[in-house]
């Protein structure tokens, strides 16, 4: 009796699973938050220096601008806006030159990896950054100056979508303004002055219907005094509302104009942005 016996069946390999375009986008999130978190500087400067200030001001102005307002509750809004705009727009704006001037991105562009990935990465780390300095600047002001935190949802609501455009705007205004940039050293001579300035005209460091007029006009361009102006609807009393420029917190015009930016931004953003140096072609 002879026994017949069957071919072993060949097992079909297994090809590796690709990660979704979601995975993807949060793999890049956390190598970039790693990189930032790698760089003390980075770390000190976004992180401490709306803290830094915040204490420096409440520390020399202990009174009250009117209305039973206390300097800190009305330069916490300052402190909000400029810390978002610092992770945002200008952290990409220097950092985004030394990485082209260093092939980093030249090197992405040659991977099969979509490019919306590498700057999907960017906008968590924005985000991630963002809301961990924002909490930290909230937790030192509240146990250290009593500030009064939203009251209500609907408070809260308006700080959400005011934090969000803010950040949107100013991210799409960093990638953009990174291509001005010739050389990774250049990055923070080009930006560190437009985002100082924007600073003191925006009402950041002072109170913004103290300033001239004609400053006020000039800030009024930007996203920057919008997004301290909704922040003030937020953190202030509705009746302080009557001392803005425009008799109001004007919130309708706070979203038209953060949503202008965004728009602006993005266009800037696909028709300037560089992956190489001009040296490289």
């Amino acid at each position: 009796m002879t026994t017949t016996t069957k071919p072993a069946t060949p097992v079909a390999a297994t090809p590796g699973r690709r990660p979704g375009a979601g995975a993807l986008a949060l793999r890049q999130g956390r190598l970039e938050i790693t990189q930032f978190l790698r760089s003390r500087e980075s770390v000190v400067f976004t992180m401490g220096f709306p803290i830094i200030m915040i204490l420096i001001f409440a520390s020399i102005f202990d009174g009250t601008i009117g209305g039973g307002v206390t300097f800190t509750q009305y330069f916490i809004t300052g402190m909000i806006a400029t810390g978002l705009m610092t992770v945002s727009f200008q952290n990409l704006g220097i950092w985004i030159p030394i990485e082209r001037d260093r092939g980093v991105l030249k090197r992405y562009r040659g991977t099969p990896m979509p490019k919306w990935v590498w700057f999907a990465g960017k906008v968590i780390m924005v985000v991630a950054i963002g809301i961990a300095e924002t909490v930290l600047l909230l937790a030192v002001a509240v146990a250290l100056f009593d500030l009064d935190l939203p009251g209500t949802a609907g408070k809260w609501f308006t700080f959400g979508w005011v934090s969000v455009l803010g950040v949107t705007a100013c991210t799409l205004c960093g990638i953009a303004i990174s291509s001005l940039a010739r050389t990774a050293r250049s990055g923070s001579a080009v930006v560190t002055p437009v985002a100082l300035v924007l600073q003191f005209i925006s009402g950041v460091f002072f109170v913004f219907t103290d300033l001239p007029t004609w400053m006020q006009q000039v800030a009024a361009l930007f996203p920057l005094k919008w997004m301290c102006q909704g922040l003030r609807a937020v953190f202030l009393p509705s009746s302080f509302g009557a001392q803005e420029p425009g008799g109001s917190f004007e919130l309708g015009r706070v979203a038209v104009v953060l949503i202008l930016w965004c728009v602006i931004g993005l266009v800037l953003c696909l028709t300037t942005f560089r992956w190489t140096t001009k040296r490289d072609g």
